[in-house]
C-alpha cells in the first residue's frame, strides 16, 4: 500500500521561452544544464512547511531535546538542503526520481535541482544521468537525440527529467470525490486511463489504496498549484504528450506549439522530416474544409489560427500567458483540433481532461486552465458551435440569469439565438414574417431547390456554412471553374478573349487602387465613373483597339462586377468598394447547396423559442431593463436586446428606438447602400443546353450591348446531377430597374429571347413553369445586400454593430465588415455578438 507521502510529484519539459538565469547558478564541478526559470517575487509563508508537501508534526516537535538554537541550525544544514530556488517554499524537498540507490530521497544532497513547487531531484540522480560512466547515461543520450531531432528547445537534463522521470499526476473520477492521485513511476497515463480513473483501481496488477481510497487525504501540493504565483515558479513549460493537435501540426516543431519533441505520433526521423514539409498535412477521416491552423509561411486565411503565437482577443483575456503561452496553447490547440475531429459532440471540461497528458503536478494546473482556455473559445465560436444540440448549458450558471430578445429569424438573429440558448441564456426571437431565414428563401415548386436568396457557399475551409453541412451529412456540390461565354446568335466566345478581358478589367481596378491612396472620403468618386476615366486613358495611351466582341466580353465582366457589389456601379465607392480586401477571406471551393440554405437554417432553430408574425414597433432601453413592443401591442422585457432587421429597414426607420441611436450610428447607416439584384428561375420539360455546355455547372450571356448588361448575365443549372431541368439566371445593375415594373410572364418573355440567342441553332421549349424573386418589394427585406456608397467607409459596418449602452446590438451582414454580403457573414455577425451579450 502506498503511504500519504508517496502521493507527489509533476511538471513537463520542453522548450522555455525567455529564459532567465536562476538565482542560483551550477558550480563548474556539477557542469550541469543552469536551472533556468521566470525569477519571482513572491514570498511564501513557510511556518509548518515541513518535507514537500507535508505538515511538520507539531507532536515529534514537543520530543525534540531541548539544544541551542545555533548547534540545532547546524546540524539541520548538515542533515538537510532547502531548494535554493527564489521563491520555491521547498525547506525539506523530496527526490520524485529515485533513480539510484544513492538518491538523497529526503535527506542531505549537495543541490535540489527545481522542477515546481513541490518537485525536486538531487544532485546524486541528477549524476545518474549526467555522468557518462553512470548506468542512466545512455537512457539520458537517447532520448536527448530523438528531443534534437524532432524539436527546437534545449534538450537539457531538467527537460528530461520533466518529460520522462515525473510521475502522472491523475484525478479520480467519482463525482463524490475528485481528488488527485500520483501515479507510480512505471505507470504510463493515457486518456482512457484517465476518464475511468478512481481511486484505488488495480494498475498493473497492483492496486494503489485500501477499501476506503476516496477518503485518504489529498497530497498537500495539489492545492497549492491553485495558487496564482504556482505556474510562474515552472522552470519549464508544459509540453502535452500524444495530444490530438499533432495530426494537425505535423508542420511544426512539436515544443514550439505545446507538444513533446520525445513521442511524435506514428513516426521518428525522417518521417517526421519529411511531414513537415507538407503545406497541408492530410489527415483520413476528416473533412477537407477544416485548415483550423495556419501552416508555416502560410497566411490569409479566414477563422484560422497560428497554433505558435496567441491571437489579440487571447492576450487580452488571459494576459498572465502573455510572457509565455505555452501552456495555453497546448490547451487551445488541444481543444480546437478535438474539435474538428468530433464536431457533432459537444466539448466540455469533463471530456477533454482525459486528453491532456503531461507528467507531473503541471497536469492538475492545465486541466485547472483548460475550463476557462474552454469556455473563452466556446464564447468566440471556435468550437462547440453550429448544428449543436445540447443537454446542459455550456457555460457556467451565471450567465443563466440573462434575458435576450432576438429582433428577426434570419441567418444573424438564429446563429445568435443558438448560441446564447446552448450557453443556457434565456432567449426569445421576434420574427415579422410567417417564416424563419429572412433573406435566405427557398422555392421547391419546380422540383428542385432553388435559392431565391442565398444559395451559393462562397470559399468553404473553415466557413461555418460549411461546417453545419458536415454536422447534418448535407453534401454540398462543388462548383466547378468552367464558364462557356454564349454570344446572341449562338456562338461560343474564344476563352483567350474571355481571359483578355478579365485581364484588362482587373488592371482597370488595380489602376483604381493606386489612385484611392490617400484619398479622403470627401475626394471619392462612383466606381463606374473611375473604371471609364481609367479605360479612356488607358486606350488613349496605349492606341490599343479592342474588337466590339472584346468590348462586349469586357461589360459581361463589369456585370458580374456589379452582381458582387448588388449595385449599379455608379453608386458604388471607388475608394472603398472592396474594403474587406485586406482581411482573411474563404478559401476553397465554392459549392451550391443543393438542398438550400434553409434546410440548414432550419436545423439551426430547432428548440428555440421563435414567436413568427411578430412585427417590432419599437424599442425602448431607458432603464434598467429593455421594453420591447409590437405592432399588436404586445410587451416583451429583456435584459438586453439584439436587432438584425436588414439595413434597409434600418434606413427607412422602422423601428423606433427611444432614446434615439447616437448620431454617429444613423451616419454610418445611411452611408451604406442596399444593394438589390432579383433572380428568376424556369422549368423544361428536357435539359437542352446539354448539347452544347453540358458537364459545366453554369454559362455565361455576353450582352449584345452595354444598355443589356446586367440581364440574365449568368444562367445555373440547377440539378448538377442531370435528372431535373432547372435554369436560374439573375438580373443585376440597370436591369433590375427594368424589370421591376414588369409582370412574371413579361420577365419570363425576356429571358426565352435571350436564351433562344444563346441556342440559335436548335429548339428551345417554353418553360413549364417559373418564378421571379421581389426582393426590392418586400416589406421585410427591400434589398439583397449591403455595398459602400459613394463617400463611404467599410469602417461603417463596425460602426453600426457598435452596441449601445451595453443594451442594445446590432448584427446582420451589414455589421460584418471582413464578410458582408453573405450568409457566412451574418452568421458570424450572430455568433460574435453572442459573445459580446454574454461578456458584459
Amino acid at each position: 500500500m502506498l503511504s500519504h507521502a508517496d502521493y507527489s510529484g509533476g511538471a513537463s519539459g520542453g522548450r522555455q521561452r525567455g529564459k532567465t538565469r536562476d538565482a542560483v547558478a551550477d558550480t563548474p564541478a556539477e557542469d550541469g544544464p543552469r536551472c533556468s526559470g521566470r525569477q519571482s517575487t513572491v514570498r511564501v509563508k513557510r511556518s509548518g512547511i515541513g518535507r514537500e508537501g507535508h505538515c511538520v508534526s507539531l507532536a515529534g516537535q514537543a520530543k525534540k531535546k531541548t539544544a541551542d538554537p545555533e548547534e540545532e541550525d547546524d546540524q539541520s544544514e548538515k542533515k538537510y538542503r532547502k531548494c535554493e530556488k527564489a521563491g520555491c517554499p521547498a525547506t525539506y524537498p523530496v527526490c520524485f526520481a529515485s533513480s539510484t540507490e544513492r538518491c538523497a530521497k529526503n535527506g542531505y544532497t549537495s543541490r535540489w535541482y527545481h522542477l515546481s513547487c513541490g518537485e525536486h531531484f538531487c544532485n546524486e540522480c541528477f549524476d545518474h544521468y549526467y555522468r557518462s560512466h553512470k548506468e542512466g547515461y545512455e537512457k539520458f543520450t537517447s532520448w536527448k537525440r530523438l528531443w534534437t531531432e524532432n524539436g527546437k528547445s534545449e534538450p537539457s537534463l531538467k527537460a528530461f527529467m520533466a518529460d520522462q522521470q515525473l510521475p502522472y499526476w491523475v484525478q479520480c473520477t467519482k463525482p463524490e470525490c475528485g481528488k488527485w492521485r500520483q501515479l507510480n513511476k512505471d505507470i504510463q497515463l493515457t486518456a482512457s486511463l484517465a476518464a475511468s480513473y478512481r481511486c484505488g483501481m488495480k494498475l498493473n496488477s497492483v492496486k494503489c489504496e485500501g477499501p476506503d481510497q476516496c477518503f485518504f487525504p489529498e497530497d498537500m501540493r495539489v492545492a497549492g498549484v491553485a495558487d496564482s504565483w504556482w505556474s510562474s515558479m515552472l522552470i519549464l513549460p508544459p509540453l502535452l504528450k500524444d495530444s490530438p493537435a499533432s495530426l494537425f501540426l505535423t508542420a511544426f516543431y512539436p515544443d514550439c506549439v505545446g507538444m513533446s519533441p520525445s513521442g511524435p505520433p506514428n513516426s521518428s526521423g525522417k518521417l517526421w522530416l519529411e511531414q513537415r514539409r507538407l503545406i497541408q498535412p492530410q489527415r483520413p477521416g476528416l473533412s477537407p474544409y477544416f485548415h483550423p491552423f495556419y501552416q508555416p509561411n502560410e497566411c490569409g486565411k479566414a477563422l484560422c489560427l497560428h497554433p505558435d503565437m496567441m491571437e489579440l482577443d487571447e492576450l487580452y483575456e488571459f494576459p498572465e500567458f502573455s510572457r509565455d503561452p505555452s501552456m495555453y496553447l497546448a490547451l487551445r490547440n488541444l481543444l480546437l483540433a478535438t474539435w474538428h475531429q468530433n464536431y457533432k459532440e459537444v466539448l466540455t471540461p469533463q471530456n477533454c481532461a482525459p486528453l491532456v497528458i503531461v507528467r507531473g503536478l503541471v497536469r492538475v494546473c492545465c486541466v485547472q486552465a483548460l475550463g476557462r482556455v474552454l469556455h473563452f473559445m466556446t464564447k468566440k465560436g471556435l468550437i462547440n458551435t453550429g448544428i449543436l444540440l445540447v443537454k446542459q448549458p455550456m457555460l457556467p450558471e451565471h450567465y443563466h440569469h440573462k434575458k435576450v430578445l432576438v429582433i428577426g429569424a434570419g441567418a444573424a438573429g438564429l446563429a445568435a439565438a443558438r448560441q446564447l440558448h446552448n450557453f443556457g441564456v434565456q432567449v426569445v426571437v421576434l420574427e415579422a414574417q410567417n417564416r424563419i431565414g429572412g433573406r435566405v428563401w427557398d422555392n421547391t415548386s419546380l422540383g428542385v431547390t432553388v435559392g431565391q436568396g442565398a444559395q451559393i457557399v462562397n470559399g468553404c475551409i473553415n466557413n461555418p456554412i460549411a461546417l453545419m453541412c458536415e454536422q447534418l451529412g448535407v453534401e454540398m456540390h462543388k462548383l466547378g471553374v468552367r464558364c462557356d461565354l454564349l454570344q446572341e446568335g449562338g456562338l461560343l466566345t474564344d476563352p483567350a478573349i474571355d481571359k483578355r478581358m478579365d485581364f484588362h478589367l482587373n488592371a482597370i481596378l488595380d489602376v483604381v487602387s493606386e489612385w484611392r491612396k490617400g484619398k479622403s472620403q470627401s475626394q471619392d468618386a462612383p466606381l463606374g465613373e473611375k473604371i471609364q476615366e481609367v479605360y479612356k486613358t488607358f486606350l488613349h495611351e496605349s492606341s490599343i483597339h479592342f474588337s466590339e466582341l472584346e468590348e462586349r466580353v469586357l461589360q459581361f465582366h463589369l456585370s458580374n462586377l456589379e452582381y458582387a457589389c448588388g449595385s449599379t456601379l455608379n453608386q458604388v465607392s471607388a475608394r472603398s468598394w472592396d474594403h474587406n480586401k485586406f482581411f482573411a477571406q474563404f478559401s476553397g471551393d465554392h459549392a451550391m447547396l443543393t438542398k438550400g440554405y434553409s434546410h440548414v437554417l432550419h436545423h439551426l432553430a430547432e428548440g428555440l423559442n421563435v414567436h413568427l408574425q411578430t412585427v417590432v414597433q419599437s424599442i425602448n432601453y431607458t432603464g434598467d431593463v429593455i421594453s420591447v413592443t409590437s405592432t399588436n401591442g404586445s410587451q416583451w422585457i429583456a435584459h438586453k436586446v439584439l436587432v438584425t432587421i436588414p439595413l434597409a429597414l434600418l434606413q427607412k426607420g422602422v423601428v423606433k428606438f427611444s432614446p434615439p441611436l447616437p448620431e454617429r450610428k444613423i451616419k454610418a447607416i445611411h452611408s451604406l447602400g442596399a444593394g438589390l439584384t432579383e433572380k428568376i428561375a424556369l422549368q423544361f420539360p428536357y435539359r437542352f443546353w446539354d448539347s452544347k455546355v453540358q458537364g459545366a455547372d453554369y454559362f455565361g450571356h455576353v450582352p449584345s450591348s452595354p444598355e443589356d448588361r446586367g440581364m440574365f448575365g449568368v444562367f445555373y443549372d440547377m440539378d448538377p446531377k442531370g435528372k431535373q431541368s432547372v435554369l436560374m439566371s439573375v438580373i443585376t445593375g440597370e436591369a433590375v430597374t427594368t424589370v421591376k415594373g414588369l409582370e412574371e410572364k413579361q420577365v419570363a418573355d425576356l429571358c426565352m429571347k435571350v436564351l433562344r440567342e444563346l441556342f440559335k441553332e436548335q429548339e428551345v421549349p417554353d418553360p413549364l413553369s417559373f418564378f421571379v424573386t421581389r426582393w426590392g418589394s418586400d416589406p421585410w427585406a427591400q434589398m439583397s445586400y449591403s455595398f459602400v456608397k459613394t463617400e463611404g467607409s467599410g469602417e461603417a459596418y463596425d460602426i453600426i454593430a457598435e452596441d449601445v449602452q451595453g443594451k442594445v446590438f446590432f448584427a446582420g451582414e451589414a455589421t460584418n465588415r471582413h464578410f458582408p454580403q453573405t450568409v457566412t457573414g451574418a452568421y458570424l455577425s450572430g455568433v460574435r455578438e453572442a459573445s459580446k451579450i454574454t461578456a458584459i
